[in-house]
């Protein structure tokens, strides 16, 4: 049995640069999800609701807007609906450049409000770009900043040198490389954990949230207590689509 099978249910779909995540829910809580490449998004859409549509397909993309794919995921539920700064959410929201706002970041702060109510939320979302954003107890989105992420860091210091070779990421065991190799390695990747020890030393008592291809990667090296949430984004996203329905807007 298709979870479309059960009822009325919406759809969320997250869009990275080169996959996507597809969640569905009933109500506000995330049933099940699926990641899929970007290509295969329709045709894994089709296999996960076998031709029963949902009420609202609900999108954050973090690519340029696709006309042709929200025609066909338009024509996949009774209303699309693509998640950006203007779109009525479940928290305050004090951005100052709404236009700006990345949806991924907005569908974040909604999932820990969700999660974690009544709290004061660090959100760390690692993927090509980290983003660090603020959630405050009385459910106020707050804004945060933005850093190049660990894959992007590498391929810069690889591609903007003539001489530095492109590394993958691994542990660091030492503070101070022995070799080239080493030096980038660690430049990189302790770079990032002192960039966000800095973020949780001057904000104690908040709750961390990591998120994104590369939170496991850099939760392990940390000793805080952190809360991992692999589907953060589809979280706020299905959360937003129960909360449009509940304010019938």
């Amino acid at each position: 049995m298709r979870f479309s099978d059960k009822g009325v249910y919406n759809i969320a779909i997250d869009i990275g640069n080169t996959f996507c995540k597809i969640g569905v829910a009933y109500g506000d809580g995330l049933a099940m999800s699926r990641k899929v490449l970007r290509d295969g998004l329709l045709s894994g859409l089709d296999e996960l609701t076998g031709g029963r549509y949902p009420d609202i397909i609900i999108v954050s993309c973090v690519q340029e807007d696709d006309m042709e794919l929200y025609r066909a995921l338009e024509n996949r539920c009774r209303r699309l609906v693509i998640l950006n700064g203007r779109t009525p959410v479940p928290v305050k929201n004090s951005y100052a450049t709404l236009e700006t706002l990345g949806a991924d970041r907005i569908a974040s702060a909604v999932g820990a409000d969700y999660l974690f109510p009544g709290e004061d939320c660090l959100i760390f979302d690692f993927g090509t770009a980290i983003t660090i954003d603020f959630k405050s107890a009385d459910g106020t989105f707050k804004g945060g900043n933005i850093s190049p992420g660990m894959n992007t860091r590498f391929k810069a210091i690889h591609q903007y040198t003539n001489r530095l070779p492109l590394v993958s990421p691994k542990a660091p065991d030492k503070l101070k490389g022995k070799s080239t190799e080493e030096a980038v390695c660690n430049g990189v990747v302790l770079g990032i954990m002192f960039e966000v020890e800095g973020y949780i030393r001057k904000h104690p008592g908040y709750r961390i949230v990591f998120t994104g291809g590369d939170s496991i990667f850099f939760a392990d090296k940390l000793d805080f207590p952190i809360f991992v949430v692999y589907n953060l984004v589809l979280t706020g996203l299905v959360r937003i689509a129960a909360y449009l329905n509940e304010i019938g807007a």
